[in-house]
C-alpha cells in the first residue's frame, strides 16, 4: 500500500479502469452463448388477462425521486439525483446506509473525529463537506447519531447541490433522503436468512396483508435481527433488531391514511480503530520532541499492526434505542389538486462509553527498542457520549396542477414547523475506568478494568432548535422542448442553548475564585430568518432527453449542531453570520431504450462563504473563510439489454481554500478541502441466465484523500487511492427460494477506509469475506 504523490493518482486510476469496465462488461460472454438474447418461442396458447400492479422487479432505474416536491421525472428533473433502489441494495447485500451509499461515487464515511473523540453513526462526506445532519426519513430530518439500517427501506434518494431550498438548513453539498415501505394491495411473504465471515448472522421478514379489499386497508411488518462481528475487526460486534409495522388505509382511494411506527434497538462493542503506526506516510509522532529519540528511531521503521488488533476493551458498549411514529394522510381534492400531511415524532437515545487511545510519544513506550513485543501503547482516553435527540414536526404540502394560456404548471407549497431538541451529559472523569497499557502488536482486549462506574458529574448542555417553514416551487412547461422552475423557501429559527459546566482547579488569580466544582450556568439564544432559492431552465432536445441549467443557494446558522458559544474563538459563537453556499450546475440526461436505460452528466461549482477561521498569526477568528468544489459527474443506471442491469457513476472533484487568513486545512499543506477524493468511481452490473442463475459483480475506486491538520506531525498526512471488487451468484431454486452467495474485496485489498483528524487512527477497509443469503417468499 505505498503511498503516491498526487500526480500519480490519475495514471493509477486508468490503469485500473479496464479492470473496472471488464467487471460492468462480465455478462457479455453470458449474452453470446444466447445471440438471440431470448429463449425460443413457446406454443400460441390463449391466456387469461393478467394485470399487474406496481413497479417492475429487480430493476435499478427509479422513474422520480420520492419527494412530492419534485413533480417531474428524473430526466426531467435540472439536478443531480441519484436513486439507490432496495434491488440494488439487495443484490450487493448491503445492510447500512453507509454500505448502500457506495453506490453513489464520491459519498461515504471518510472521517473518523478528533483525537479520541470517534464518530458514530453514520458520519457521511459529500462533495467535501460533512453531510451526517443532513439525512431525512421520508422527508423529516432522522437525528442521532444511529448507525442507519436498510431493512425498512424502499429506496434512498441522494440529492447533490445546495438543498436548502428543499429541506432547510443543511450540508451545502447536499441531503440524503431514505424512503421507507409500506403497505400495498399484495399478500406477500419475504424473508432473508444471512450467514457469513466474522460471525455475521441475520434474520429479516417482510410480510405485507390485505386486511380490506373493498375499503383499501392493507398492512406490512418487517423485522430485523442481527448479531454479528465484523471481518475486518476482531471484538468488534454489531449487535441489533428492530420491528417497522404499517397501516394504510384507503389505498387507491381519494383519501388515504397511513401510520407507521420504527424501533431500533443496538447493543454494539464500539471500534476504537487501529493505530497508523508502520502506514506508508508514517515517521513518528510528535518528531520535534526532544526527550524521545529512541522511540522516534525505531517508531520510524515499525511493522504495521495487524488491523484485526483490538485496542479498547471488550466492556466497552454502545447501546442505541430509536424510535419513530408517524401519521400520513394524503388527499385527492380533484385529479390535479393534492394535500399531503405528515407529523412525526421521534427519539434516539445512545449510551456510549469507548476506550480510546492517542500514539504520539508520550503514550508509546519502547521499554526495549530492539524488541516491539515490548513496545505498549497507553489506552488512557476513555470517551462517553450520554445523548438524547428528539423531534417533534408537522408538515403539509399542496400539489396542484393548471394551465395559463400556453404555459403549464406545477405548484408545490407546503408549511413546515419542528421542534427538535438534543441533550448530553457530563460525567465523572475518573469513574469511566481506567486499563493497562496495551502490547502494541498483541493487545488483549479482555485486560480488567479498573474503576470503571460511570457517573453523572451533574454538567451537561442542551440545544433546541425550533424552526418555522415556507416554501413554493412552481414547473412551468412551455410546449413540449422547455421546462422552467423556480423556487423560494423562508425558514424562521428559534434557537436556545442551555449548559452546566463545573469550575476546574483555579490556574490564576481571581478576586473571587470559585469552588471546584461549582457549578457555572451558560444560556444562549439565537433567532433569525433563512432566505433560500433555485431557479432552473431546461430544454427537451428528444421526448426522453434534456439539457439544464441550475442556480441554487443554501444557509446553515451557528449551532446547527444544537451547541451554541459566546467563546470568540468558537464557529457556534451566535454573533457570526449564516454560512451561505451557492452551487451552478449545467447537466444532461438522456434516457434509451424505451426509457429502460438512463445516462447523466453534469458539471458543477459550490461556492462557500462566511467560513469561521483562524488567522495562523493573530490565532483570532474571522468569518472570511471561503471554499470552492469544482466537479464534474457521471451517471449509468439500467437495463442495458434483457436480463443486463447495470448502475455506475464517475466523479472528479477539483477543491480549494480560498480563504485570504488560512492557506491550508490539511496536514500535506495542499490547499484543498479534507477528507475528499479527487477522483471516484463505483459500477455494479448483473446478468440473469436462462437458466435462473444471476451472476454480478462490481468495482470501486476511491481516490486519494488528505486529512485535516491539529498539529500533529509526523502521521500520515494522506490516505492512499484504492479499488475493491466484489462478486455475486443467485441461484433459483424454486419459486419460493433463492440461494445468494456475495462475496467483497475479491482480491483481499488493504486499504484505509477512514483516518481520524490527528492521523493517530483508521478505520481498516474490508477485507476479503462471503455472506451466504437464503431469499423465501410466499
Amino acid at each position: 500500500m505505498a503511498i503516491k504523490s498526487r500526480k500519480h493518482a490519475p495514471t493509477r486510476f486508468n490503469q485500473h479502469i479496464g479492470a473496472a469496465l471488464a467487471v460492468m462488461l462480465l455478462p457479455v460472454a453470458a449474452q453470446a452463448a444466447d445471440p438471440a438474447g431470448q429463449s425460443a418461442p413457446a406454443a400460441q396458447q390463449t391466456l387469461n388477462e393478467i394485470k399487474v400492479v406496481g413497479s417492475k422487479e429487480n430493476d435499478f432505474k427509479a422513474e422520480k425521486a420520492s419527494s412530492p416536491k419534485y413533480t417531474e421525472e428524473l430526466v426531467n428533473t435540472a439536478q443531480t439525483i441519484v436513486v439507490i433502489k432496495k434491488e440494488l441494495i439487495e443484490q450487493q447485500g448491503a445492510l447500512t446506509l453507509t454500505d448502500a451509499l457506495r453506490n453513489t461515487p464520491g459519498v461515504g464515511t471518510f472521517f473518523l473525529g478528533e483525537n479520541g473523540n470517534t464518530n458514530t453513526g453514520d458520519a457521511v462526506y459529500m462533495r467535501g463537506f460533512d453531510a451526517s445532519g443532513s439525512i431525512y426519513v421520508d422527508g423529516v430530518r432522522d437525528v442521532g447519531s444511529i448507525s442507519r439500517d436498510v431493512f425498512n427501506i424502499e429506496q434512498i434518494d441522494v440529492l447533490k447541490g445546495p438543498a436548502g431550498t428543499d429541506s432547510g438548513r443543511g450540508a451545502p453539498t447536499g441531503s440524503i433522503n431514505l424512503v421507507s415501505k409500506t403497505a400495498t394491495m399484495a399478500n406477500t411473504f419475504n424473508s432473508l436468512l444471512t450467514a457469513g465471515s466474522g460471525k455475521q448472522k441475520r434474520a429479516t421478514a417482510d410480510w405485507n396483508r390485505i386486511l380490506d379489499s373493498d375499503t383499501g386497508t392493507a398492512m406490512r411488518l418487517n423485522l430485523m435481527t442481527q448479531d454479528s462481528g465484523n471481518p475486518a475487526r476482531d471484538e468488534v460486534t454489531n449487535k441489533r433488531w428492530a420491528f417497522a409495522p404499517t397501516v394504510t388505509f384507503g389505498i387507491g382511494k381519494p383519501t388515504r391514511v397511513t401510520a407507521s411506527y420504527l424501533h431500533v434497538d443496538q447493543n454494539n462493542v464500539p471500534d476504537g480503530l487501529v493505530p497508523t503506526i508502520g502506514l506508508p506516510g508514517y515517521s513518528t509522532p510528535d518528531v520535534a520532541a526532544k526527550d524521545k529519540p529512541a522511540v522516534r528511531t525505531f517508531l520510524n521503521s515499525a511493522a504495521r499492526v495487524d488491523p484485526k488488533n483490538f485496542y479498547g476493551s471488550s466492556a466497552d458498549y454502545d447501546k442505541i434505542k430509536a424510535d419513530m411514529g408517524t401519521l400520513r394522510i394524503d388527499h385527492d381534492f380533484l385529479p390535479n389538486v393534492q394535500i399531503q400531511n405528515t407529523t412525526r415524532y421521534g427519539k434516539t437515545k445512545q449510551d456510549y462509553l469507548l476506550t480510546a487511545f492517542m500514539g504520539n510519544t508520550a503514550n508509546l513506550q519502547t521499554p526495549n527498542a530492539n524488541d516491539p513485543s515490548s513496545w505498549t501503547l497507553a489506552r488512557n482516553l476513555p470517551t462517553v457520549k450520554d445523548q438524547e435527540n428528539t423531534i417533534l414536526t408537522n408538515q403539509t404540502v399542496v400539489s396542484a396542477q393548471f394551465d395559463t394560456g400556453v404555459l403549464k404548471h406545477s405548484v408545490v407549497a407546503g408549511a413546515e414547523f419542528t421542534s427538535e431538541k438534543q441533550t448530553n451529559y457530563g460525567y465523572v472523569a475518573a469513574s469511566l475506568g481506567t486499563l493497562p497499557a496495551a502490547n502494541l502488536y498483541n493487545p488483549n482486549p479482555r485486560d480488567p478494568v479498573t474503576g470503571r462506574n460511570p457517573v453523572r458529574s451533574g454538567a451537561f448542555t442542551q440545544g433546541e432548535f425550533n424552526t418555522q417553514s415556507l416554501y413554493l416551487f412552481d414547473t412551468i412547461k412551455f410546449g413540449d422542448k422547455w421546462i422552467f422552475n423556480g423556487g423560494a423557501r423562508f425558514d424562521h429559527f428559534n434557537t436556545t442553548f442551555d449548559a452546566v459546566s463545573l469550575q476546574t482547579a483555579v490556574t490564576a488569580p481571581a478576586v473571587q475564585p470559585l469552588p471546584v466544582g461549582t457549578p457555572i450556568p451558560t444560556h444562549l439564544t439565537l433567532s433569525d430568518t433563512l432566505a433560500n432559492g433555485k431557479i432552473s431552465a431546461l430544454y427537451k432536445p428528444t421526448p426522453d432527453s434534456s439539457v439544464y441549467a441550475l442556480l441554487a443557494t443554501s444557509k446553515a446558522p451557528p449551532g446547527t449542531n444544537f451547541v451554541l458559544s459566546a467563546g470568540a474563538s468558537s464557529a457556534q459563537n451566535p454573533s457570526y453570520d449564516p454560512q451561505e453556499t451557492i452551487t451552478k450546475e449545467i447537466g444532461t440526461k438522456w434516457d434509451f431504450l424505451k426509457q429502460k436505460l438512463s445516462l447523466s452528466a453534469a458539471v458543477y461549482q459550490t461556492t462557500v462563504k462566511n467560513e469561521v477561521e483562524q488567522d495562523p498569526v493573530d490565532k483570532t477568528y474571522y468569518q472570511t473563510g471561503k471554499k470552492r468544489v469544482q466537479g464534474i459527474e457521471i451517471g449509468m443506471v439500467g437495463e442495458v439489454m434483457p436480463n443486463w442491469l447495470v448502475s455506475a457513476g464517475y466523479t472528479r472533484m477539483n477543491t480549494r481554500i480560498e480563504s485570504n487568513r488560512v492557506v491550508s486545512v490539511t496536514a500535506s499543506g495542499i490547499n484543498n478541502l479534507t477528507y475528499t477524493p479527487k477522483q471516484a468511481f463505483t459500477s455494479w452490473t448483473s446478468y440473469t441466465l436462462p437458466f435462473g442463475l444471476k451472476i454480478g459483480g462490481g468495482a470501486r475506486y476511491v481516490g486519494e484523500m488528505l486529512r485535516g491538520i491539529d498539529g500533529a506531525v509526523g502521521t500520515p498526512v494522506r490516505v492512499d487511492a484504492y479499488w475493491v471488487f466484489d462478486a455475486m451468484a443467485t441461484y433459483t431454486v424454486n419459486k419460493n427460494l433463492d440461494l445468494q452467495l456475495n462475496a467483497y474485496n475479491l482480491a483481499d485489498k488493504t486499504y484505509v477506509a477512514a483516518i481520524n483528524k490527528s492521523g493517530f487512527r483508521y478505520t481498516p477497509g474490508q477485507p476479503r469475506s462471503f455472506s451466504l443469503t437464503a431469499n423465501i417468499k410466499f
